[in-house]
């Protein structure tokens, strides 16, 4: 997985406008697409919740004192870069409709062995 600094780079914070064909030029369907962008935007947005909470555990501490005021300053601004990201779903649009996305359909032999293993597993003894 790519910084979520460079993916952001660049792009605006809010939503544009988008021609709907572009969505249906690289799966024929919108929904896949729809979907794609969707599943992509779930890991964008865990990526930058680790990230977050990593970073701000560096600041953390465990003692109240003077020097907590100076910590929380640089814990607010980890939060306001973060904050200005654009949101996980603009991010993922434009990686799909740049082609930077990589995704594969269930073929029927993926369908089946789900199948059998729901079987499996659901089936008492």
């Amino acid at each position: 997985m790519r910084d979520i600094k460079t993916l952001a780079q660049g792009l605006e914070a809010s939503a544009q406008p988008r021609n709907v064909t572009q969505f249906i030029e690289e799966t024929g369907n919108i929904y896949k697409s729809l979907v794609i962008i969707a599943k992509r935007s779930k890991q964008i947005s865990r990526q930058l919740k680790e990230e977050l909470h990593s970073k701000l555990e560096e600041f953390a501490s465990s003692s109240e004192s003077l020097e907590e005021v100076h910590e929380n300053k640089e814990q607010i601004e980890i939060s306001k870069f973060y904050e200005r990201l654009p949101n996980p779903v603009i991010i993922a649009t434009n990686e799909f409709l740049n082609g930077n996305i990589y995704y594969r359909e269930k073929t029927e032999e993926d369908m089946r062995k789900e199948q059998e293993s729901r079987y499996f597993f659901n089936r008492r003894y």
